[in-house]
């Protein structure tokens, strides 16, 4: 174990900072000025803020998340900033559209939740929980008219979101302009050393002017690497329909897990999970050397459910994964239906999709085949004998023609 130095309760160990500065860190505007504060041994204040726009989180965002756990093991203040006024308005960043407006009870609701799935990764006894109504509701409009005088407007409709919707002939309406004002004033009401964020660098550069705007020392900001989906592709997002919720019953995450496509195994091991950058070289090396993927993500999927259900669930959940599937990868009780020679595709699975629009999407994206490999391209396909079919990664039909 190395030795770390404590100063009034602050650990200033060097290689303890510099993990923290690079591990699961794509950038870090203000690195060298946050190192030297590290070092200084003061207690520093870190602010992660959220919009309730939904009920629940999914992995991705825990990414932030650890990267706070990391901060309060060294001593330092967290600040969860839960962004109730700003989630009125609605964050434009990377929208083609505007966000829809919540309800009050809506965004309460919301609240509660976010703060209960974020104490399955934080200790909440240890850290700073705030609301950006506490000072905007008691805002005058002359000191709101006071912040607009420090930004221009071409400061702000330059931002890659509102260009592209200008090149798309898209409204843009006057309440997603003020958002960067309000979110970079929270900075400067939490005197924050850095922000955390991972798609909010505009908004968080705008905290920096403030805080000069206010006289106050302009806050680090630190963004963090973004996780991949479910399809291995894109941003985890539940708009794509590609992301494990950390409300997600065991089951449900485990065989989620168990989906992702093997090149992604080791990036979800080292931003899901606690397991040692020692162990994940490990597991690389196994990989490497041959080991059957599946039997790796049988370990990812145990460890991710964990933190998020207890070792005891996680447990089951790997039991009747294992229980439940074959070695094919097809599972042992799936639906069986009996149909007529030459049935169209849709009539044979309309109970295991959305609609035909959406049987169309998966097939186009080369998720819908025979468990025998056989890709299905047509919409228009007709059963003609004894199949299995599957369905994007987890739905199984047995089909039997008569």
């Amino acid at each position: 174990m190395f030795w770390k130095k404590k100063t009034s309760g602050v650990i200033t160990d060097r290689l303890e900072i510099e993990k923290l500065l690079t591990n699961n860190v794509e950038e870090i505007i203000g690195v060298e000025k946050l190192r030297k504060k590290l070092f200084s041994g003061r207690k520093l204040r870190i602010k992660f803020g959220v919009d309730v726009t939904r009920p629940d989180i999914h992995i991705g965002h825990a990414v932030g998340l650890r990267k706070l756990r990391e901060f309060q093991k060294l001593g330092h203040t967290v600040i969860f900033l839960i962004g109730d006024a700003t989630t009125r308005i609605g964050d434009p960043s990377g929208r083609d559209k505007t966000r829809p407006i919540l309800t009050e009870k809506e965004i309460q609701k919301n609240s509660k939740t976010y703060i209960a799935q974020v104490e399955k990764i934080l200790d909440t006894d240890k850290i700073e929980i705030r609301h950006n109504s506490e000072w905007f509701d008691k805002m005058s409009m002359f000191d709101f008219i006071k912040l607009l005088t420090f930004v221009t407007h071409s400061q702000i409709i330059n931002r890659e979101a509102f260009q592209k919707r200008i090149k798309e002939g898209k409204e843009i309406f006057a309440h997603e302009l003020i958002y960067p004002i309000l979110q970079g004033y929270d900075s400067v009401v939490l005197k924050a050393d850095a922000a955390v964020h991972a798609d909010q660098l505009f908004n968080e550069h705008f905290g920096r002017m403030y805080q000069e705007k206010f006289k106050q020392e302009p806050q680090s900001i630190i963004t963090v690497s973004t996780l991949v989906g479910t399809d291995g592709k894109n941003k985890m997002s539940k708009s794509l329909d590609n992301y494990i919720g950390t409300t997600d019953n065991s089951d449900n995450m485990f065989g989620k897990i168990m989906s992702i496509p093997d090149n992604i195994i080791l990036n979800y091991f080292k931003m899901a999970t606690d397991v040692s950058v020692e162990e994940i070289n490990k597991i690389k090396t196994k990989l490497k050397n041959g080991a059957n993927p599946k039997d790796i993500k049988i370990i990812l999927a145990e460890e991710i459910v964990k933190t998020y259900h207890g070792e005891k669930e996680a447990k089951k959940a790997k039991e009747n994964f294992i229980n439940t599937f074959t070695e094919d990868g097809v599972p042992e009780n799936i639906k069986e239906i009996i149909t007529k020679k030459g049935t169209n595709i849709y009539d044979a699975v309309s109970e295991l999709v959305k609609s035909k629009t959406d049987l169309r999407r998966l097939i186009n994206d080369g998720a819908v085949s025979e468990v025998n490999g056989n890709k299905i391209n047509d919409i228009y396909f007709r059963i003609e004998k004894d199949t299995v079919l599957k369905i994007g990664k987890r739905r199984f039909l047995k089909i039997k023609v008569k």
